[in-house]
């Protein structure tokens, strides 16, 4: 039976196996939609991550809030992206891909120019910023529905190149928010509009240095140029992306495909904006629950709330998403994911942080022996110059673990990589315990810098090789959703890896948080090895 057609958008005969067909006319159309899909990703993720930048520069600035304050930004944030993955995972089989690429880009608008409105002004209660966060993490579950709908439009052959260049271009986003935001906070980039500029009351930093006290600073300009650069890329999906409908049957027309997503959003947000009063200390929250307990409540919590509040025809299509629950390897390839993509996601987060406290101060005893943390350390490397450079090369090289994949199995590249990230981990740690313990810790600064870049580039080279199994291992109606639902679940590196690594720096051994996750790697690599390498493993790739 065909498919009923909504709009000159939709495509009903989609047969990328299909060697002829491919060559004839799929090949032009999914580069197309492939190539405007990566920029509106690329900024989601912008838009996503820029709350590390912005709390930074609001502290320099003066902005009236303790750093505690500062922490709920990136935690909601980061949190809200993660969840709002979830239900984004299922939006390209219920609403079509050209549908949720616009609609998604398009209310990525919101934060962005509220967040510059609010920065106009110090007065600005916390609250509002902590909704402008909150509503930035729709930048974060952009992720899972432009992976799932990229992966539609390609043969199982090209996948791993196609979704490497998607997944690893758009990942320059975070790259892309760290370089540009402090630059375009340096001048009056939209006159009037935008509004005056501020003096910074402490020293701050760009790509090419310091930026000292005393300089006017534009900090609205972090929010209000993301909107600038969605407003031609919104209109470009519009217009020159595609739905297929045998991933995206009886999608209803446009309309009711938006109707969908943002009724699953609401639902998502409800659940997070419990979880996060759950978890979040006073005076935000009420501190009740850890974050290992927190998290699995949200994410069960947000699948039920959909699968409940589903209706009509989309609560069938719900149902036969949520068949991929019943499939082990659904489990397993969200385990390696949360390897790949969510320690380049939660090193991303935590790198500035990690930059600022353990080489910014000078680690000396007191009068009575005890190591103290506060000394300002006067050779001290600025977060905001080095913290691109790890996800830069990570994002960089995305694509070559596709590529590379495409060749030789994903499952061996992954296998290599995550012996990488063993080795480098517990590197990382032992030079920690090394900076944290002196008086000069820049003098390990650059082997620190050298071995996160290694995890970086280990991380990129696996976010490719994962993604390569997944299409290798599930057919391409269950494919798409895996991408998302493993997407989604790794993306909780984001909130997960600050807050360990914040955690054990504030009991004095921040060692002890790389040497928990080579530890996690270590058990990973056993689990890649069991399902996907021995001689008699199910699925052998290769």
């Amino acid at each position: 039976m065909s498919e009923q057609v909504y709009s000159s958008a939709d495509i009903a005969d989609w047969r990328p196996e299909d060697a002829q067909f491919w060559e004839n006319s799929g090949k032009a159309i999914a580069n197309r939609n492939l190539w405007i899909s990566i920029p509106n990703l690329l900024c989601g993720f912008a838009v996503w991550g820029m709350w590390g930048i912005i709390t930074v520069q609001m502290l320099n600035l003066g902005f009236p809030f303790k750093p505690a304050d500062m922490f709920t930004l990136t935690a909601i944030a980061g949190l809200m992206g993660a969840t709002m993955r979830i239900p984004a995972s299922f939006f390209i089989r219920l609403a079509g891909g050209r549908n949720t690429i616009f609609l998604t880009s398009t209310l990525l608008m919101i934060p962005a120019i509220w967040t510059g409105i609010a920065l106009q002004d110090k007065n600005t209660p916390l609250w509002v910023f902590q909704a402008c966060a909150f509503l930035s993490g729709i930048g974060g579950g952009n992720f899972a529905c432009s992976m799932s709908n990229i992966s539609g439009f390609f043969p199982k052959a090209k996948q791993g190149t196609a979704l490497g260049l998607n997944a690893g271009l758009g990942n320059f986003g975070v790259t892309t928010m760290q370089v540009l935001i402090p630059l375009v906070m340096t001048v009056g980039l939209f006159g009037a509009v935008g509004g005056g500029s501020m003096v910074l009351i402490k020293d701050s930093g760009w790509i090419m240095g310091k930026i000292v006290a005393g300089t006017p600073t534009f900090i609205q300009n972090a929010g209000f140029i993301w909107a600038a650069i969605l407003l031609p890329l919104v209109i470009a999906a519009w217009f020159g992306m595609n739905n297929l409908l045998p991933l995206s049957p009886n999608y209803g027309g446009t309309l009711a495909a938006f109707a969908k997503i943002i009724y699953l959003w609401v639902l998502s947000g409800l659940v997070g904006v419990v979880g996060l009063y759950l978890y979040l200390p006073a005076p935000t929250g009420l501190g009740l629950l850890n974050m290992w307990v927190a998290l699995p409540l949200i994410i069960v919590a947000t699948l039920m709330v959909m699968k409940v509040a589903a209706f009509g025809e989309m609560k069938g299509n719900i149902a036969k998403q949520f068949a991929i629950f019943g499939n082990k390897h659904t489990w397993s390839m969200t385990v390696l994911y949360i390897v790949t993509f969510g320690s380049f996601i939660g090193f991303s987060m935590a790198l500035p942080l990690s930059i600022t406290v353990i080489f910014g101060v000078s680690h000396v005893p007191d009068a009575a022996g005890v190591m103290q943390h506060t000394l300002k350390n006067p050779n001290a490397p600025s977060a905001l110059t080095y913290a691109w450079i790890g996800p830069f090369v990570g994002a960089l090289v995305r694509p070559i673990g596709g590529w590379i994949s495409d060749k030789v199995g994903g499952s061996i590249v992954t296998q290599i990589i995550s012996a990488v990230m063993v080795v480098a981990s517990a590197a990382v740690g032992y030079v920690m315990l090394q900076a944290y313990g002196s008086a000069t810790p820049e003098q390990y600064f650059q082997t620190f810098m050298w071995l996160f870049v290694l995890l970086f580039a280990a991380s990129g080279v696996g976010n490719g090789s994962t993604f390569r199994t997944i299409g290798v291992i599930f057919d391409r109606q269950q494919a798409g959703p895996v991408l998302g639902w493993t997407s989604a679940v790794a993306a909780y590196g984001a909130f997960i890896a600050p807050v360990v690594i914040g955690a054990q720096i504030k009991a004095g051994t921040p060692q002890n948080a790389m040497y928990g996750f080579a530890i996690f790697y270590a058990l990973c690599l056993v689990l890649n090895w069991w399902f996907y390498l021995r001689a008699d493993s199910e699925i052998k790739n290769p």
